[in-house]
């Protein structure tokens, strides 16, 4: 019941931002929401594989299904199921079921660390042990009391002066009923600063920062204060990919989103994101993507 209420909020919201269709970017299915960290997303068509960084999130699918690959770990949603993220981790996704007659429908609310480690400091007694391969992505179904919440937080949209007064307490309490529910076990050692999972953030940040520049193993595992093969197996176990190709996978991602710009050449936006080799650059380019950098660009032109 609760997913058929969240299908007519979005579809209100949408039916209202449709009144001025220039808001709606014809090649975008996401839009922004007056409220703090909340994207919905709707599309009348399957997509094509899209990389994304996700940062640490929750998504709900309302209608329609979606693939999702983080490394060597692919998960299908369907209707009613969700994905809580810990880790900033790249992915490659795709709509896979959608149409006009019943659009793809989902949420995104983003999750903010500052809230969940304020949190985390009053009920620091809920269970924090991890499975040892639990990894950054999680396939979850939302508990009732987390699904009322989301739907709280989605009605908002249509009482803009509560919202005002009643979104930061609502977010507040979405990010509360994640920490302490059973889908929130790794971002609960997240927050334990001497836990794996911790290190580990702190390393993928470092690596983001420099993702253009070479990549020094030894100084990210000095950095997560690990052995280099105790990181190895660590990351690998956060993120279901190697800090290698993690790397790769960032450089991909933003060159690909250089040359859809179509102002980048090929060996531009290989040079700007750190390769030294354009035909490696564009090796790699196509057995990620499926299709040449140069299709890219030209589909910008």
């Amino acid at each position: 019941m609760k997913l058929e209420a969240l299908a007519d909020s979005i579809g209100r919201h949408f039916s209202k931002i449709e009144h001025n269709i220039n808001t709606i970017p014809a090649d975008d299915p996401a839009t922004m929401t007056p409220l703090d960290g909340l994207t919905l997303v709707r599309s009348t068509h399957p997509t094509g594989f899209e990389a994304t960084l996700y940062e640490p999130l929750v998504c709900l699918i309302v209608q329609g299904s979606k693939v999702t690959t983080a490394g060597d770990q692919t998960v299908t949603l369907s209707a009613g199921k969700s994905v809580v993220v810990s880790h900033d981790i790249p992915v490659l996704s795709r709509i896979e079921r959608a149409s006009p007659a019943a659009p793809y429908l989902a949420l995104v609310i983003r999750l903010d660390l500052g809230t969940l480690r304020s949190l985390y400091a009053e009920v620091g007694d809920v269970e924090t042990v991890v499975e040892e391969e639990e990894a950054a992505l999680k396939m979850a179904d939302l508990d009732a009391p987390t699904m009322a919440v989301v739907l709280r937080y989605l009605d908002l949209l249509d009482h803009p002066k509560d919202a005002r007064v009643l979104s930061p307490l609502v977010r507040r309490e979405l990010h509360y009923r994640l920490l302490v529910s059973s889908s929130g076990g790794m971002l609960r050692s997240l927050l334990r600063r001497d836990s794996y999972a911790s290190r580990i953030s702190d390393a993928i940040g470092s690596l983001r920062e420099g993702f253009r520049g070479p990549l020094d193993i030894g100084a990210l595992a000095r950095h997560a204060g690990m052995s280099p093969s105790s990181f190895h197996k660590h990351f690998r176990s956060v993120t279901r990919t190697t800090p290698l190709q993690y790397q790769k996978d960032l450089r991909l991602a933003e060159a690909r989103a250089l040359l859809r710009t179509g102002r980048h050449s090929v060996s531009t936006a290989a040079f700007e994101v750190g390769y030294e080799s354009p035909s490696q650059f564009s090796r790699e380019y196509s057995r990620k993507f499926g299709l040449p950098p140069q299709s890219d660009r030209r589909a910008a032109l």
